[in-house]
């Protein structure tokens, strides 16, 4: 019998259909515990369909499944940028990273970072009285562990555990992590294992010291993003249901994010914090194309399925994701929600959960995703747009608003960063060109109703361009950098 409902409840996820019933949830105010405890957990460059949960037909994720099966899986989550530095800029700000003049990658050593003037999550809880940890990739500037541009403690972390970029050489005993602004060298295991094994140390410690203070941590693994190394016997899990090895590699490390998931959500229980703590489970940006970059990428077996394109594209497979929330205090389990929601939403959600508010002249472009949690939809003053001028498809500008998905030319080249030497002209640019899809209906955005409903394309084109213009004005820009 047991079995029979946890086959049900996989089922359900599969299918799209929610199983439990409805119970009364208690509102964030009232909540038992008081402000509840925050953790997200950040992919990087995870495929929408690589987990079990969202239809893939090899992979074995079960601790993924349970979270979801106890909380809400999002079939519309958005990361706020198709590549990994801006994404997380926009993660942590609650902007648009172009705003914060984060626009593509930033390689090591570039001037390009997120400025220490910035508004964060970890900033704003941090004053509201939690204690913050970051643990794993930060991306966030080209300087990593230099006094010449903010870090992780300058962004309000109690603790820091990072990489500027990649685990190197590989996920497989790595040797450039950093601790608090000390190299800590050679490191045994698995990235996403170090990394989770190093925010729960963090957590026990913090919870010996003060039971009582709410937390926030952002754990943020390198997996599954090049160069993959994952643990043996997974891969050899994956030998028969694999094409080749390098496939069995991916595999096994998207498996071992959820093994990384499961530690962690054994130990809030074992800490008894489980119950107040909202877990958000999501990715940076969608999957690497296999060989993109030569052999580095040959390890790249994401899968987009069923969206169109992959990471760097503004069609959804750039930027919609996995988005797992569970919540046992608030949170009704069983929940498939359809409504849209963004990482830009964390900022405005997390600060409302705190009891705290954002500086009042600070531009968002996220929305307070609370009503989400009970299937309702999101109050957005603004819709989602995006902005990637470095995008590998011919339309660099996208935006959802409600059940439409607008897609427009620019009439500019591509550009990977704003400075004074290209402000004018990229100011300049005009939209052209432009698609809509109505994509709760059409997921792959196969049919561009543009000349079959001009009434909606006017509306939506106009709309974007409205916010297009706002946001271009609003986006910082340096100074000659390189």
């Amino acid at each position: 019998m047991k079995s029979l409902i946890i086959r049900s409840l996989i089922l359900g996820c599969l299918l799209g259909t929610t199983i439990l019933g409805k119970k009364t949830s208690p509102s964030p105010a009232n909540t038992k515990g008081g402000k509840p405890n925050i953790v997200v957990v950040l992919c990087d460059d995870l495929g929408y369909g690589d987990l079990e949960c969202y239809g893939h037909p090899h992979i074995k994720t079960p601790h993924l499944n349970k979270l979801s099966q106890g909380g809400i899986r999002f079939t519309d989550f958005y990361s706020t940028a198709p590549v990994c530095s801006p994404s997380r800029v926009g993660l942590l700000t609650g902007r648009s990273p172009n705003r914060a003049g984060v626009y593509d990658w930033i390689p090591p050593g570039r001037a390009v970072h997120m400025r220490a003037s910035e508004v964060t999550i970890a900033k704003l809880l941090k004053e509201a009285g939690y204690a913050t940890c970051m643990s794993g990739k930060w991306h966030c500037n080209g300087k990593f562990n230099s006094q010449q541009q903010p870090q992780p403690d300058d962004a309000g972390f109690d603790h820091w555990f990072g990489t500027q970029n990649n685990a190197n050489p590989s996920h497989e005993n790595p040797r450039n992590f950093v601790r608090n602004g000390k190299p800590v060298g050679n490191l045994k295991g698995f990235s996403c294992q170090l990394v989770m094994d190093e925010a729960l140390n963090w957590l026990k410690g913090q919870q010996k010291k003060a039971p009582k203070q709410p937390f926030f941590m952002y754990v943020a693994f390198h997996e599954p993003h090049e160069p993959v190394a994952s643990p043996r016997k997974l891969v050899k899990s994956y030998s028969d249901v694999s094409r080749n090895e390098n496939e069995a590699q991916y595999f096994a490390n998207v498996a071992n994010i959820d093994a990384a998931v499961g530690k962690l959500m054994a130990a809030l229980k074992t800490m008894k914090v489980d119950e107040n703590t909202l877990v958000v489970f999501t990715s940076d940006n969608g999957p690497e194309t296999l060989l993109r970059y030569g052999p580095r990428s040959g390890r790249s077996y994401g899968t987009p399925k069923p969206l169109r394109g992959m990471k760097l594209w503004t069609t959804d497979a750039g930027f919609r994701v996995a988005g797992i929330m569970h919540w046992p205090a608030k949170i009704q389990p069983g929940q498939i929600i359809r409504h849209p929601i963004s990482a830009l939403d964390f900022l405005p959600t997390f600060c409302k959960l705190a009891e705290t508010k954002p500086p009042v002249d600070l531009v968002l472009d996220g929305a307070d995703f609370l009503p989400a949690l009970e299937n309702k939809p999101i109050d957005r003053e603004k819709p989602l747009v995006w902005v990637y001028y470095n995008a590998l498809n011919k339309r660099r500008v996208a935006m959802r608003d409600g059940e439409w998905k607008v897609l427009a030319k620019l009439s500019i080249g591509k550009h990977t960063n704003v400075d004074a030497r290209n402000e004018a002209q990229i100011k300049n640019a005009k939209l052209s060109d432009f698609q809509i899809f109505n994509v709760t209906k059409d997921i792959g955005e196969r049919k561009d109703l543009a000349q079959s409903n001009p009434d909606k394309l006017a509306e939506l084109e106009q709309r974007l361009k409205t916010h297009y213009k706002e946001l271009v004005n609003g986006s910082h820009v340096w100074g000659k950098t390189k």
